[in-house]
C-alpha cells in the first residue's frame, strides 16, 4: 500500500443505501472509496484498481460473500472485512477458512467498523505484533519463517491469514506462558481494537485445524486462555 496516498476501501453490499452510508462516513475519515453491488462487479474492480482493504457483505445476488472472498483471496492478500447479518460461530469459521480477516455482524456502528478497518490496516500495513523468536523450527514437526511468513507443518507448507500468522508468533513468543484472551487481544489486534473474547477463541480453533496434528501445541487453560506447550 502507498504511504501518502489515501487507503482505497472497496465496498461490496447489494444495499445501495449501505454503500453510500458507508461510503460517505469513509470518505469524511479521509478514505478513497469505490462501491460494487454484487461479487462479480466486485472482481471487476478488485483487478482494475487493486484496493487496500474490502468490505464484503455475504448475502448478495449472482456472487455471494463466501465465493467473492475465495476468489480474491486466491489472487491476493488484501485484508477482507465480512459484513453479514448472521453471527454464528461456523459462518465466522468459514470466512476465516476463505481468508478473511475480520468479521463483523449487521447491525454495526460507524464508527465500530472505522475501529476495525484502522486496526486491520494497522496490523498488516504498519505495525504488526513483535516477533522477537528466531525463524526456525519452533517445536518438532513445526517451522516457522518470520521473514518469510511461511509455516511448514512435517515439511508441508501451511497457508495461514495475516492474523493467524500474528496470533502463532505471538504464541511462539511467549512459550508455556498462560495468556489471557484479553492479553492475546491487546497484543494481536491491538489495544483500540473492539471486539470480544470469542474473536480469539474462533482463530485459535481456526488455527489448530490449520496445523493438524501440531495444533495439539496450543493448549487451553480453562478459565484463563491458552499458551504454546511441546
Amino acid at each position: 500500500m502507498d504511504q501518502t496516498a489515501a487507503p482505497l476501501i472497496l465496498i461490496v453490499d447489494d444495499e445501495e443505501r449501505m454503500r453510500r452510508v458507508i461510503t460517505d462516513y469513509l470518505r469524511i475519515k479521509g478514505y478513497d472509496t469505490m462501491e460494487a453491488c454484487d461479487g462479480v462487479e466486485a472482481m471487476e474492480k478488485f483487478e482494475q484498481r487493486p484496493p487496500s482493504l474490502v468490505l464484503l457483505d455475504v448475502m448478495m445476488p449472482r456472487m455471494d460473500g463466501w465465493e467473492t472472498c475465495q476468489a480474491m483471496h486466491s489472487k491476493s492478500k488484501v485484508p477482507i472485512i465480512m459484513l453479514t447479518a448472521r453471527g454464528e460461530e461456523e459462518d465466522e469459521l468459514q470466512g476465516f477458512s476463505l481468508g478473511a480477516d475480520e468479521y463483523i455482524t449487521k447491525p454495526f456502528s460507524l464508527k465500530i467498523l472505522l475501529a476495525r478497518i484502522e486496526a486491520v490496516l494497522r496490523r498488516l500495513y504498519g505495525g504488526a505484533a513483535e516477533t522477537a523468536a528466531p525463524s526456525g523450527e519452533a517445536a518438532p514437526g513445526l517451522s516457522v519463517d518470520r521473514e518469510g511468513r511461511e509455516v511448514r507443518v512435517d515439511g508441508a507448507p501451511v497457508e495461514l491469514t495475516y492474523t493467524e500468522f500474528e496470533l502463532l508468533a505471538y504464541l511462539l513468543d511467549n512459550p508455556g506462558i498462560a495468556l489471557s484472551r484479553d492479553k492475546i487481544l491487546d497484543a494481536v489486534w491491538r489495544y483500540d481494537y473492539y471486539g470480544d473474547a470469542r474473536t480469539v477463541d474462533t482463530h485459535i480453533k481456526k488455527l489448530r485445524s490449520k496445523l493438524g496434528p501440531r495444533g495439539e501445541y496450543i493448549r487451553t487453560i480453562r478459565g484463563v486462555g491458552y499458551k504454546f506447550e511441546v
